[in-house]
């Protein structure tokens, strides 16, 4: 059996790195076989997950010899962080790796959402001619961006903002306001409900917690401005759906991308099936070749150090 244990998609050059230095068991399917997987972690040092590995105590308890646990991403919701202190088991995140591609794909689908004309080719190859209808998109420059959570992937967000002419603001209740990434990115701090009512676009990078969850609500995206759009590649969990669903159906929202939910896959019968400007992704805002082979290389690389030093 293997001492590192793989258990969800990594760059080969990566896998190849650690399989020289110590025996790897390389399975992307571990992820959702959480019985199979207890029964190969009995000699299992290291173990890598993406976000289907759920690392609770239960599996924790199949792997006594553990020692450290990498992350194939940032967020940390699908583990136990508890458990593993408790077991003084190092857990390694991909801290950085993918914050550009958010970044990009955030920036993006607001660029997408305010011109509204690139949902079209079917219409335009079966003859249709909706230039009217089409002509009718917005701009982003002069437009406000309101940014919620301005940690690293925020602040990247507001850099690519500004090159297309946004005013930003943004609200982060736990940044101090002499931190020099406003006055670097060109960014105003602003409290919550001045985002809210101020921001044509406002796009999500708060991890998922306590004060966080649902924090988009109902009340919220009525406060919002008429037609504003909203861009959540953040957590899921953190937008009430429903809510929004609403929102985008009554007309009072613009238009939404979300690349996160409550529920991964979503449930037959969701409330955003069918939804008008809605566009979803599945969880892939991060995931690009490049950002894939980053991430792959970093924790490929600090799980060989921890080993290493154990």
């Amino acid at each position: 059996m293997g001492h590192i244990i793989i258990t969800e998609y990594m760059a080969e050059t990566a896998i190849a790195q650690l399989s020289e230095a110590h025996p790897t068991l390389y399975d992307p399917d571990l992820g959702t076989a959480p019985d199979r997987l207890r029964g190969l972690l009995a000699e299992a040092r290291a173990l890598i997950v993406r976000n289907r590995t759920r690392v609770d105590a239960t599996l924790l308890e199949a792997a006594p010899k553990l020692r450290v646990l990498g992350r194939l991403g940032v967020g940390l919701y699908n583990i136990d962080l508890d458990a593993c202190r408790q077991r003084r088991l190092e857990v390694i995140p991909a801290a950085g790796a993918n914050a550009d591609s958010v970044a990009e794909y955030a920036i993006l689908s607001v660029g997408m959402l305010l011109r509204g004309a690139f949902q079209a080719s079917a219409a335009v190859a079966a003859g249709e001619w909706p230039r009217e209808r089409l002509s009718t998109g917005r701009e982003m420059s002069g437009k406000t961006l309101g940014i919620l959570g301005f940690g690293d992937i925020g602040r990247r967000v507001a850099r690519l903002g500004r090159a297309f002419g946004m005013r930003i603001v943004a609200h982060d209740p736990i940044l101090p306001l002499d931190h020099s990434g406003w006055a670097e990115t060109g960014t105003e701090p602003v409290p919550l409900d001045r985002l809210v009512a101020e921001a044509d676009a406002v796009t999500l990078h708060v991890p998922l917690e306590a004060a966080t969850r649902g924090l988009v609500s109902a009340e919220f995206l009525a406060a919002m401005k008429p037609g504003a759009m909203l861009v959540n590649a953040s957590r899921g969990g953190v937008v009430d759906e429903a809510a929004l669903a609403a929102a985008l159906r009554s007309g009072h929202l613009g238009g939404a991308v979300l690349d996160v939910f409550e529920e991964e896959p979503l449930a037959p019968g969701n409330p955003l099936a069918g939804v008008p400007n809605l566009i979803l992704t599945p969880h892939i805002a991060g995931a690009t070749r490049e950002s894939n082979l980053r991430v792959s290389s970093l924790i490929a690389a600090r799980v060989l150090v921890a080993l290493a030093m154990d």
